[in-house]
C-alpha cells in the first residue's frame, strides 16, 4: 500500500499473551506430524499395554472370575511396585521409538531450510523456540507414559482402598518423577540431534544410536577396565538406576543412585549447550 495515500492503520485486534506465544509452534506442528498413517497407527499401539495392565488389575481384584475359569495361577496376580515398575520400563521403551520417529521433525526442517530466521525476527526467543518444539513431543510421550501410568495407579486405589494408596503412594510420585525426568530427557536428545543433522532419516537413526551405542560402549568399557561406572554410558540403565530408588527397590545398585542422576544431568547440559550453537536467527557460512 503506498504511503501517500495514508489508509495504513495499525493492527488493533487481540494480541496473544507473551507467555503463551511458543504454544504457536507446537499447535502449527502437531498437523504435520499426524499426517503420517504409520506415526497415527504407533501411538494407537502405545495404549495396548496400558489397557492390558488394567485388565490385569482388574483381575487381580475378582478372583472369583479366574476361580471359575480354573485359573490355577490366580495367587501370582499381585499389582505392587514392581508391576508399575515394568510398566514404566516397556513404555519408556516406547518413548525411545516415538522419539525417534518425532524428534527428527521438529527442528530439522528449519535448519535445513534456513527457517530460524523468520522465527526470530519476530518477538521470538531461542528459548522459547526450543521450550515450543519441545512442548510438542513433550505432550505426545506424556500421554503414553506417565498419565496412563497414573490413571492405572488411580485404578488400582479406587478397587484396593484408602489403605493401600497410603502404603504405596511413593509409587504414583516414581512413576511422574521417573517417567517425566524420562521424557525431558528425550526431548532434549531429539532436539539436539535434529538440529545437527538435517536429514530427517538420519536424525531418527542418530536418536536410536545414542542409546544402543551407548549400551554397547557401556558394557565393553565395564569388560576392559572392570568396573560398573560403564553402565553410566547406557541411559537405559542409568533411568532404571532412578526407578530403583523411586520405587524403593532394595537390591544394591551397581553404580550410586546420585552418578546416575548426575549423568542425566550432563546429558541434559550437553543437549542445551547443542541446541545453544545450533539454534540461531543467523547462520555464519565459512
Amino acid at each position: 500500500m503506498a504511503v501517500y495515500k495514508r489508509t495504513y492503520k495499525a493492527y488493533d485486534g487481540a494480541l496473544t499473551p507473551a507467555w503463551s506465544r511458543f504454544l504457536i509452534l507446537p499447535r502449527s506442528a502437531y498437523g504435520y506430524v499426524m499426517q503420517s498413517k504409520f506415526l497415527v497407527a504407533f501411538r494407537m499401539a502405545c495404549f495396548f499395554y496400558p489397557l492390558g495392565c488394567a485388565l490385569f488389575i482388574y483381575l487381580a481384584h475378582n478372583l472369583s472370575i479366574l476361580k471359575a475359569m480354573n485359573f490355577q495361577g490366580a495367587q501370582f496376580l499381585q499389582v505392587n511396585a514392581n508391576f508399575f515398575r515394568y510398566f514404566c520400563a516397556f513404555q519408556g521403551s516406547l518413548a525411545v521409538l516415538l522419539t525417534a520417529f518425532v524428534g527428527p521433525s521438529l527442528v530439522a526442517p528449519d535448519v535445513a531450510n534456513n527457517a530460524l530466521p523468520l522465527y526470530f525476527y519476530r518477538p521470538f526467543s531461542r528459548a522459547e523456540y526450543v521450550l515450543g518444539k519441545m512442548s510438542l513431543l513433550l505432550g505426545m510421550l506424556s500421554i503414553i507414559t506417565w498419565i496412563p501410568g497414573l490413571l492405572l495407579f488411580l485404578i488400582q486405589w479406587s478397587l484396593a482402598g484408602s489403605a493401600w494408596m497410603q502404603e504405596n503412594s511413593f509409587i504414583a510420585w516414581g512413576i511422574f518423577i521417573g517417567l517425566l525426568v524420562w521424557d525431558v530427557i528425550l526431548c532434549l536428545i531429539a532436539l539436539a540431534l535434529s538440529a545437527w543433522i538435517k536429514w530427517r532419516i538420519a536424525a531418527g537413526g542418530a536418536i536410536l544410536a545414542v542409546f544402543f551405542a551407548g549400551a554397547g560402549f557401556g558394557a565393553a568399557l565395564n569388560s576392559i577396565v572392570r568396573t560398573q561406572y560403564g553402565s553410566l554410558l547406557d541411559l537405559r540403565q542409568v533411568i532404571g538406576l532412578i526407578f530403583s530408588q523411586l520405587f524403593r527397590d532394595d537390591t544394591a545398585p551397581p553404580v550410586p543412585v546420585a552418578n546416575a542422576w548426575t549423568a542425566l544431568a550432563v546429558c541434559a547440559a550437553v543437549c542445551l549447550w547443542l541446541l545453544a550453537k545450533r539454534v540461531r536467527p543467523f547462520e555464519v557460512v565459512k
